[in-house]
């Protein structure tokens, strides 16, 4: 059996790290925890207290995954510039 989120907060119980070198499958983890989470939310089973929960810890995975994506992004850059004979070119595809 299963306890309800809130008796037993994810802050109180679980730690979430990201480590620098392993971000890509944290990454991946909080990405397919979002999803389930967005699944059950918009199934619309889950009582007010729970869907409370399941959203606050929806915030805390999606910060993991931005940050998650900034370092990867960051990993790209790096990659760009070794050596000094690239250069980074902007990725912003809402200019379309």
């Amino acid at each position: 059996m299963r306890l309800p989120a809130l008796a037993f907060p994810h802050s109180a119980t679980q730690r979430h790290t990201v480590p620098k070198k392993s971000a890509l499958p944290d990454f991946e983890a909080a990405l397919t925890e979002l999803e389930k989470i967005v699944e059950k939310m918009e199934s619309g089973e889950q009582s007010l207290e729970e869907a409370l929960a399941a959203f606050q810890r929806g915030i805390e995975l999606t910060r993991t995954c931005q940050q998650g994506l900034k370092e990867a992004e960051q990993r790209v850059d790096k990659l760009l510039i070794q050596d000094g004979e690239a250069r980074i070119v902007p990725g912003d595809g809402d200019q379309d």
